[in-house]
């Protein structure tokens, strides 16, 4: 399969690229498409062999379900047997935005998309490029990460490229993402609010609308080997890179003098920009430590980095839990397949 590139510089000057784009996903196939979080491998999500051929391109496990991205909030009516109140006081909030709600599903939904399960992911991406695709496409489009199942999502039209060129049908480049981690999940089912996967939207800013926020244990722990993932991202090992991974629970002192003693060959701290001045091994930066919002923009290119790099290890500082932070440790936990050490 030859990929085409569709680079995005102005969304009226570059309308034929858009429509290009928009008449593969209509007729079947499969488009990177950039958004806010990460870039998302697209697909008619009513289709449910166009669906199929994303698990196939990615290499992605059937039984993980898959998020419904659409122009307008009204669509979700279409899709959802059931929207309550709280997912229209969400979506007045955050929406457009990185924000997926989970609600029962109506039968039109394929069970390909929904994984297996009764509900569907309904997501409103505020991204430009995005935002046209849907409208000119016509459709509501299934969109995991634009990446090979288990490797770190992509932030760049160049990472989709070095990973899926010659899998699918065409990349749409729009540039770097802004926010750098995927939406934020939120069951909205059986009255409760729960947050399977933190983002950009805190579980502290849900609860500012809702009044509750819970947030799922799978968050921060494995999931049991009988579990079935309700949401994208809850399974065990997952957005890693070749190199092992090791998340070290240290303030500044404690994970600077640890680095310091390593004599590991190829090791590599995975560091904020502050501890850059203090350490001796060879380093990426993972942002700055008191903007969490610059580490999630930071980690995904950073863990590809160190494959780049040839990195064999590589010891990460261990992020804040709260706001932001949160979605920087969940990532990093599956990264490094929940190894921590405790310096």
């Amino acid at each position: 399969m030859q990929t085409q590139i569709f680079k995005i510089t102005d969304l009226e000057a570059d309308k034929d690229k858009l429509k290009k784009a928009a008449d593969i996903l209509a007729n079947g196939g499969l488009v990177a498409i950039p958004t806010e979080t990460v870039y998302g491998l697209a697909a008619d999500f009513l289709n449910e062999e166009a669906v199929k051929a994303i698990f196939q391109a990615k290499g992605r496990p059937s039984d993980n379900p898959l998020i419904v991205h659409l122009a307008d909030v009204k669509d979700a009516e279409k899709y959802a047997s059931e929207l309550p109140e709280t997912f229209y006081k969400l979506a007045e909030r955050f929406c457009p935005g990185p924000l997926t709600m989970i609600v029962p599903k109506k039968e039109c939904v394929p069970t390909a998309t929904s994984g297996g399960l009764d509900t569907v992911a309904l997501r409103f991406p505020s991204h430009p490029v995005a935002r046209e695709i849907i409208r000119l496409c016509g459709k509501g489009l299934a969109a995991p990460s634009a990446n090979r199942s288990g490797s770190p999502s992509p932030t760049e039209a160049e990472h989709c490229i070095n990973d899926m060129f010659g899998r699918i049908d065409a990349v749409v480049d729009g540039g770097s993402c802004t926010i750098g981690v995927e939406s934020t999940v939120v069951s909205l089912v059986g009255g409760k609010v729960r947050v399977l996967r933190p983002g950009a939207v805190t579980p502290e800013q849900i609860a500012e609308v809702t009044g509750e926020a819970e947030v799922d244990r799978a968050v921060t722990n494995k999931m049991n080997d009988n579990e079935q993932a309700a949401s994208p991202g809850m399974k065990y090992k997952h957005y890693a890179p070749s190199c092992k991974v090791v998340i070290v629970c240290a303030d500044d002192d404690g994970y600077r003098r640890f680095i310091n003693e390593k004599a590991e060959d190829n090791a590599y701290a995975l560091c904020f920009e502050e501890d850059t001045a203090h350490i001796n091994k060879h380093y990426v930066v993972l942002g700055r430590e008191e903007d969490e919002l610059s580490q999630a923009q930071a980690l995904f290119a950073s863990l590809r980095k160190l494959d780049e790099l040839g990195a064999e290890i590589a010891y990460a500082r261990c992020p804040s839990q709260e706001g932001v932070g949160l979605a920087v440790y969940n990532r990093l936990l599956r990264a490094a397949a929940f190894r921590t050490i405790d310096a």
